[in-house]
């Protein structure tokens, strides 16, 4: 299986790097805008590659996505280019996939984009209104406007904290952030499950095993 993880020198990313490293014989390939912050990752099956989503077109990006199996997308500008990286940076690589039928699709998203009561003028979100905006147009063209075999993780807010193999998925109200390791292992062990298949996934830290908790989904 061949798998494109396109911002894998993020901290999600190198987490979801090494996941596949380590629990799967796939063939990896980490897409960046800086290949130099990830050429430590690189062995006999991770090859780094440079895309700049931000500044490639539609043709110069299905190239780059051609002959993938499965697309991560884990990309993020800190808040510096959201429209050419979080939006539709992320919306371009969409339509690459489709264009070269890679089989599944896979975002990493923020909690409640797509509920937009829930952020617009919320104080929780002060600081965060374009970003959620951001995710909010990306997320709705995956669903809406693409036939990619897609899941949506909608994390709380990502913590440096050793992960705990557990989650709860799906509740309403945020009582807990999610871990960096437990974030990248529940965009890996979606990959494959079809329990996720098109599917629109909140998640912060819990006590169900996230296989468990993958598995219960409706």
């Amino acid at each position: 299986m061949k798998i494109m993880i396109i911002g894998g020198s993020g901290r999600v990313g190198r987490a979801l790097t090494n996941d596949f490293i380590n629990h799967s014989n796939a063939e990896v390939t980490i897409a960046v805008s800086r290949p130099d912050h990830v050429e430590n990752l690189a062995n006999n099956r991770v090859q780094v590659i440079k895309m700049n989503i931000g500044q490639l077109n539609i043709t110069e990006l299905t190239k780059l996505e051609s002959g993938y199996d499965a697309i991560y997308f884990v990309a993020g500008s800190r808040g510096h280019d959201l429209i050419n990286v979080d939006s539709f940076g992320a919306i371009k690589t969409m339509i690459a996939a489709e264009k070269d039928n890679v089989q599944r699709y896979i975002m990493l998203s923020s909690y409640g984009s797509l509920n937009l009561d829930s952020w617009i003028g919320n104080e929780r979100y002060a600081r965060l209104q374009e970003y959620q905006a951001a995710k909010f147009m990306a997320d709705n063209f995956l669903i809406n406007n693409t036939k990619l075999n897609y899941t949506i993780l909608q994390p709380s807010s990502l913590v440096e904290s050793n992960g705990t193999g557990k989650v709860t998925l799906n509740e309403k109200k945020i009582t807990q952030n999610s871990p960096i390791p437990d974030v990248a292992m529940t965009l890996f062990d979606s990959l494959n499950n079809a329990k996720t298949y098109h599917k629109v996934i909140t998640m912060q830290g819990g006590n169900t095993e996230i296989e468990t908790a993958l598995d219960d989904l409706d």
